[in-house]
């Protein structure tokens, strides 16, 4: 069915306008992967660590921490035990 007149041209000019909004929504969502592609490509660049390989080497930090102190606590028990030296100075930093 075909109608004629003023109608037509509304009818017309609508459907140009949702062609033109489907188009400005395939243009954005383009545009969007376009700039997420360079935004990863940016932060690979920079060589940054992702957060849970931060947080994994950090818990890995703190425990290799934790049991220094153990370990140090141990050796001067067991010095003292034998009457050994003693702990060495630290030299200090210039």
């Amino acid at each position: 069915m075909t109608t004629k007149g003023p109608n037509r041209m509304l009818d017309e000019f609508a459907r140009m306008m949702t062609d033109a909004a489907g188009a400005a929504q395939g243009v954005r969502r383009e545009m969007e992967t376009v700039f997420r592609t360079q935004g990863e490509r940016f932060i690979n660049q920079m060589d940054l660590v992702q957060r849970e390989e931060f947080e994994t080497v950090r818990e890995m930090a703190v425990k290799a921490r934790t049991e220094n102190e153990a370990l140090k606590k141990r050796i001067a028990d067991l010095e003292a035990k034998l009457g050994g030296p003693g702990p060495a100075p630290v030299p200090e930093a210039m």
